[in-house]
């Protein structure tokens, strides 16, 4: 197989020139755009790079939602031999105009006004910016030449030949810089991940060994660009098996978009399965008890089912038919409802997600396999993979990659997926470079079956008062068990004992009130809310040693947001924003003595 994703791309025109490369939809119906077209516009965009001054090595940022022109330059930036770095459309200016500084990008393509915004605001502090894309539908003022529309992007290739373009292509070598992956900054500035060619086409053809993946797959492109594991599903695997992408319209128009494409393949963050989780148990609320008796009869041979396929048998005999009937009566209507009654093939990264949840999700015939493993190593380090699935771990190392753990339980990886370094920053790289080794920031252990379970985040450990070391991420996940709490916060660094901030689900809060008869605008003072939550705190702590123990919750006045500053965009709790924005909160939770005692903050 070619050794590089422009290679690739270009051999999709050749292979299978008529098959649907993209969709979008417009005027209420999905318009699409074949191989031959698509590569087209990429070679395109390319000379029209090569014209505006990009060598060999240069960089080009892009910022905008999930649209062709987003894959499109990606792809042309490559091809040019340049270097392409995504940047969060929630970042504020001031991380906007750091990116494309840091970068030295020379072009910047932005979705619309308000993006170009955040660039202009800095653009004078930014020496390398050169000129300034909008994306299709966008107005470039007509007082600035610096600032083009794609389609004056796009005349500029009349200045480039084909074969040049072919030369820069023909270039590429595996070992090349291909492109940047700047991480979300939980702990400090983001840090520039420099992928090669080598990285970005070995995993991408990882993902047709673990499972079948092939050309008439489709999937629905619509989490952050800017993430490697999105990049993987709507870039350089479509470049590689030719399958198609259908562009969402919108983040609110996600679940209306799944239904309409009904994709093969879906990658999501916890969140999502997570909502569809408590959106499924919301209905079940409502349901009659004899419907209630017959859902319940199908989860239970939904998860036996599973259990038997993910160690790699096939279904016989009576649990076989059994499956077939349930697949009729419930599991292809519930998933039918939802648009996923194509899936073939469903993830779940970036976070860690709840084995109740992918547990649930089984018993309606829905496997949900979660992925481990981070932008320093092209997304995958373990994979829960058709035939060796265990949930609760993260499954066994991707086939070609090694791990093992180090005698402090972080996971070191090594493999052809392992990054160069961090861009223009080797004492950061000296400290996650160790003869080849990744140190991966995580700690885990490998079970007798060889699954990875992650246990924690090294920099995240909690040192109690006490001294006992504890990592929250169990915690934290266990609490989200409950489908009133969309968010959880452990606390306890240095202090007496364990407390922890929730951030409840509007939903759930919702279907709490209306099925105990309480006012809405009350709910969240009211006496049966505490007990249910404290509810959720005793089962949690049911699970744990008793120095995991959390003493006292509080619950805070909305949900954490990308917005506000305290998740990243990848929905990853920034601690330090959490413990300065509730300092007082979390200071309320130490007062006194902290035995049998609630405090909320509404």
């Amino acid at each position: 197989m070619l050794e590089t994703i422009p290679a690739r791309l270009m051999a999709q025109a050749t292979e299978r020139p008529q098959a649907t490369a993209y969709a979008v939809k417009q005027q209420g119906r999905w318009q699409t755009t074949n191989w031959r077209t698509f590569v087209g516009e990429v070679r395109t965009a390319a000379r029209a790079l090569m014209t505006l001054g990009l060598q060999p090595g240069g960089t080009v940022c892009i910022l905008g939602f999930n649209r062709p022109e987003w894959s499109t330059l990606d792809f042309a930036a490559m091809a040019a031999g340049g270097v392409p770095a995504g940047i969060y459309t929630t970042c504020s200016a001031e991380e906007v105009a750091y990116i494309v500084g840091h970068a030295e990008a020379s072009v910047v393509l932005v979705e619309d006004a308000a993006q170009l915004a955040k660039v202009q605001a800095h653009w004078p502090e930014l020496s390398s910016l050169q000129h300034v894309v909008l994306m299709r539908g966008a107005e470039a003022p007509a007082d600035d030449p610096r600032i083009l529309t794609w389609e004056q992007l796009l005349a500029q290739a009349e200045a480039t030949s084909e074969a040049e373009l072919d030369a820069r292509v023909d270039a590429l070598r595996p070992d090349d810089l291909a492109t940047l992956i700047y991480t979300s900054g939980t702990t400090g500035p983001p840090k520039g991940v420099m992928l090669c060619h080598r990285n970005l086409a070995w995993t991408a053809s990882l993902a047709g060994q673990i499972v079948d993946i092939h050309e008439r797959d489709c999937a629905v492109s619509y989490l952050p660009l800017s993430h490697i594991a999105e990049q993987i599903f709507t870039l350089h695997g479509p470049a590689t098996f030719g399958f198609a992408i259908y562009y969402a319209e919108s983040l609110d128009k996600v679940a209306e978009n799944f239904k309409e494409v009904r994709p093969t393949i879906l990658f999501a963050v916890p969140r999502i399965w997570e909502k569809m989780h408590a959106g499924i148990k919301g209905r079940l609320a409502e349901i009659g008890p004899v419907k209630l008796r017959l859902f319940a009869w199908a989860s239970g041979v939904g998860r036996r089912a599973a259990e038997v396929e993910n160690q790699g048998y096939e279904l016989r005999g009576p649990l076989a038919l059994q499956y077939k009937l349930a697949d009729r009566l419930i599991f292809s209507k519930v998933k039918a409802a939802i648009g996923l009654d194509r899936v073939r093939f469903a993830v779940s990264g970036a976070a860690p997600i709840s084995a109740d949840v992918l547990e649930f999700l089984a018993g309606l015939g829905l496997t949900i396999r979660e992925v481990y493993g981070q932008s320093e190593d092209t997304g995958p380090t373990s994979f829960n993979r058709p035939g060796r699935t265990r949930f609760g771990s993260v499954g066994p190392a991707v086939p070609g990659v090694d791990v093992r753990i180090a005698e402090d339980d972080e996971i070191l990886v090594k493999g052809p997926n392992v990054f160069l370094g961090y861009y223009k920053d080797p004492a950061a790289t000296a400290e996650a470079l160790h003869d080849g080794w990744l140190l991966s920031g995580d700690l885990g252990r490998v079970d007798a079956d060889g699954y990875l379970h992650i246990t924690g985040r090294k920099k995240e450990i909690i040192i109690t008062a006490g001294g006992k070391n504890i990592a929250p991420k169990n915690l934290e996940a266990s609490l989200k068990d409950d489908d009133l709490i969309a968010e959880a916060v452990v606390i306890g660094d240095r202090r007496k004992y364990l407390s922890a901030l929730l951030a409840l689900d509007p939903e759930a809060l919702e279907r709490f009130a209306a099925a105990r008869g309480i006012d809405p605008a009350k709910v969240r003072e009211s006496a049966e809310l505490q007990k249910a939550l404290q509810a959720a705190v005793d089962a949690t702590n049911a699970r744990f040693a008793r120095v995991e123990h959390i003493r006292r919750f509080a619950v805070l006045p909305g949900l954490l947001t990308v917005e506000a500053g305290e998740l990243t965009p990848t929905l990853k709790v920034k601690r330090r924003v959490i413990n300065e924005r509730y300092a007082e909160t979390i200071a309320s939770l130490y007062e006194g003595d902290a035995d049998g005692a609630i405090r909320a903050a509404f």
